[in-house]
């Protein structure tokens, strides 16, 4: 009986304080519903913002009220809320000093959401891995290379690295380096080059494609060849020139030059 009076007794001292703890509870959890939201919804106003970055900022800004909103309830019961926060603080510096890495990823990951380098089905050269993005998270970059391999990259890694974006621009032009033997005429590989390019309907006319003397080398006459294509026909037209210019120049009997040694007979 001694117990039950007891309870009653300080439920009865502290009911304005349970009173207040559900009222306060009640609309953290309400502001911290509609902060949420709000951020949500400005991400979803504008398609050039990531909503990825706006759930993370969402998340950060719910949980930040859910806190205030307890430290204001412990406060409340007489808990001294200066210690935990310190002991809390203490804490947050060793977590992050023992998650040193993923929190680098984590900031990188909010820099190519925001800044935007490349996004998701460009073909970028980045870390040292070349192919086409897949997935970009706060924590990782996913990305598909040519031989079908799933490469997983940490952001860090990324954005403290050259990035070259090959689709970036809508036009790229596709440079090739044609070969021929000294003693060539020119204006007639000059021709055998455009017959080629004129064949192909993916190479455009405007901006024209670039074919001149690049390089008088040891034992060739290197022309560069600079056809401009759409970004999605780069790569076809890039590996599929090189064996319809040689075709070509076999035939017309245009000279391929390969490394030779010529002998001189002493007199």
């Amino acid at each position: 009986m001694d117990s039950v009076n007891t309870s009653f007794g300080w439920l009865q001292a502290n009911l304005i304080n349970i009173l207040y703890v559900i009222l306060i509870a009640a609309v953290a959890f309400w502001v911290a519903g509609l902060v949420k939201k709000l951020i949500l919804k400005l991400g979803e106003s504008h398609d050039s913002l990531d909503d990825t970055l706006f759930q993370f900022f969402g998340s950060l800004a719910r949980y930040a009220v859910l806190i205030f909103a307890g430290l204001i309830i412990l406060d409340r019961f007489g808990i001294q809320t200066t210690s935990l926060v310190a002991i809390l603080g203490a804490a947050g510096l060793a977590i992050g000093l023992a998650l040193q890495g993923t929190l680098s990823s984590l900031a990188a990951g909010v820099m190519l959401i925001v800044f935007r380098p490349f996004k998701v089905g460009d073909f970028v050269e980045a870390a040292g891995v070349f192919g086409k993005v897949e997935a970009i998270t706060l924590f990782t970059t996913d990305m598909i290379t040519f031989d079908n391999q799933h490469i997983i990259i940490p952001n860090s890694e990324i954005w403290g690295t050259k990035i070259t974006n090959h689709s970036h621009h809508p036009v790229r032009g596709v440079d090739m380096i044609a070969s021929v033997a000294y003693g060539s005429d020119i204006s007639k590989v000059k021709a055998a080059i455009k017959k080629v390019l004129d064949a192909d309907p993916r190479v455009l006319a405007d901006p024209a494609p670039f074919v001149e003397v690049q390089d008088l080398a040891a034992s060739s006459v290197d022309l560069l060849v600079r056809p401009f294509v759409k970004g999605e026909d780069y790569f076809a037209v890039k590996y599929s020139f090189p064996q319809a210019i040689y075709e070509e120049f076999n035939a017309q009997g245009i000279e391929i030059p390969f490394q030779q040694i010529v002998l001189h007979k002493a007199d």
